[in-house]
């Protein structure tokens, strides 16, 4: 039924963005509003994937200067070929060692990414110091356990019908997407001020097609494990998903997306 080992597949940007991305960009908008820097700061953005948390933070007016890193070619390719602005250089780096001076930004930010992570702690650790004292290092995670719907009720469909699928299951591999072991995480590197924040937003689906294509492109955990199954164990798992999701009379699916979110201070 599955594939042990499958690789979560971070190559194909323009295939993240209907699976992720266009509810990650709501996200990112409410965790800089929370963030609530000021203008025209230094922003580095931590894994920026297909660049939406940067295109966010130049939405809100927040960045005279963006440097996004990440480790993909393919998701660093799309980011350029949507953001364009001569404030935003995108490189390609691992967030355990940035290639970034020291104390050079004001803001280090990092979305959807420090779950993914070898070492966490060693991610954390660059943020802080690629940015000046009394900065901003923040982050946030998808609630993988609870409350981001979409993927929780792939994973529980598939669980249901291949209990192998469990270890796959984000939930169960990321326990660090949760409040206290975030803000642990921030504290221990020597952050000060430390909060988390709940971020929730509506992720809704026109129809069953709209929520189940984004699977068959295989990036990211849940699709790269839909498309590890053979025809017959994907066909059973969409069966599934059709039957338990919650569709409205009009074929609409709503459902929720629920973050967590931590920031913490850089020492003076």
């Amino acid at each position: 039924m599955v594939r042990h080992g499958v690789d979560d597949n971070w190559a194909a940007g323009e295939a993240y963005d209907p699976y992720i991305g266009r509810w990650s960009y709501f996200a990112g908008n409410a965790f800089v509003d929370w963030l609530a820097e000021p203008p025209d700061r230094r922003w580095l953005d931590v894994g920026c994937g297909t660049g939406v948390l940067t295109q966010v933070a130049l939405e809100h007016g927040l960045a005279s200067r963006v440097v996004g890193i990440d480790p993909s070619d393919g998701f660093l390719a799309y980011a350029r070929s949507k953001e364009q602005h001569p404030a935003v250089t995108f490189r390609i780096g691992s967030a355990e060692a940035l290639p970034v001076g020291d104390n050079s930004f004001d803001v280090a930010v990092s979305g959807l990414v420090l779950n993914f992570l070898p070492d966490p702690a060693s991610g954390v650790a660059e943020m802080r110091r690629a940015v000046c004292p009394g900065g901003t290092v923040a982050a946030f995670v998808w609630d993988y356990t609870g409350e981001m719907q979409l993927i929780r009720r792939f994973w529980d469909a598939a669980v249901a019908l291949d209990p192998a699928a469990k270890d796959l299951d984000e939930g169960a591999r990321f326990p660090l997407a949760a409040p206290g072991p975030l803000t642990q995480l921030f504290q221990s590197s020597g952050l000060e001020e430390v909060e988390d924040h709940t971020i929730e937003v509506p992720t809704i689906f026109e129809d069953f097609e709209d929520y189940w294509t984004p699977f068959l492109a295989g990036v990211g955990p849940a699709p790269a494990y839909c498309m590890s199954l053979d025809d017959g164990a994907r066909a059973a798992l969409r069966d599934r998903l059709e039957q338990t999701l919650p569709a409205e009379p009009d074929g609409r699916i709503h459902l929720i997306a629920r973050a967590w979110a931590v920031r913490g201070t850089v020492p003076e």
